[in-house]
């Protein structure tokens, strides 16, 4: 009788960590799909931002505006249009925000995503993929009209 008695608690957690809400989270870090950063998707400290926010945690093979390689804690926001922010830091810097929660856990709609590469802001989709990747959807106007990406995640 006492194997049953911590078999039991063994199976619950076994049966939490599969469950789909657990498999639905999309809180972690991103690879994104030109392998140029490493992306961490959390809580937003301010919910007026929404429940999920983005930032740069590492940068691979980053370049300054010459085009020449330059260190990652010295990469900044160089194509920023507006000159007050193009010396700010890329890493850590929130680039996703303002998402709105889907009926479909793990999904998120009406974000916003700053690019750094050309310096404008789009709206935004994320949505988590039964293969466990990421699919985020930047747009202009209507979501058809845009670019998708899918992220791995980093382990």
């Amino acid at each position: 009788m006492r194997g049953v008695r911590y078999l039991a608690p063994a199976v619950l957690a076994g049966a939490l960590l599969a469950s789909p809400a657990f498999a639905a989270d999309i809180h972690g870090v991103w690879l994104t799909e030109s392998k140029a950063a490493h992306v961490e998707i959390y809580k937003c400290p301010d919910a007026t931002n929404g429940p999920v926010c983005g930032r740069i945690v590492r940068l691979l093979d980053p370049k300054g505006a010459d085009g020449k390689p330059v260190k990652p804690e010295d990469a900044v926001d160089h194509r920023n249009p507006d000159a007050n922010l193009r010396t700010r830091k890329v890493l850590q810097m929130v680039f996703l925000y303002g998402f709105k929660p889907t009926a479909t856990a793990g999904s998120f709609e009406e974000g916003a995503i700053y690019s750094a590469e050309d310096g404008k802001i789009y709206r935004a989709n994320l949505s988590l993929q039964a293969d466990g990747t990421l699919r985020l959807r930047g747009y202009v106007g209507a979501p058809i009209l845009g670019k998708t990406q899918i992220w791995t995640r980093v382990k």
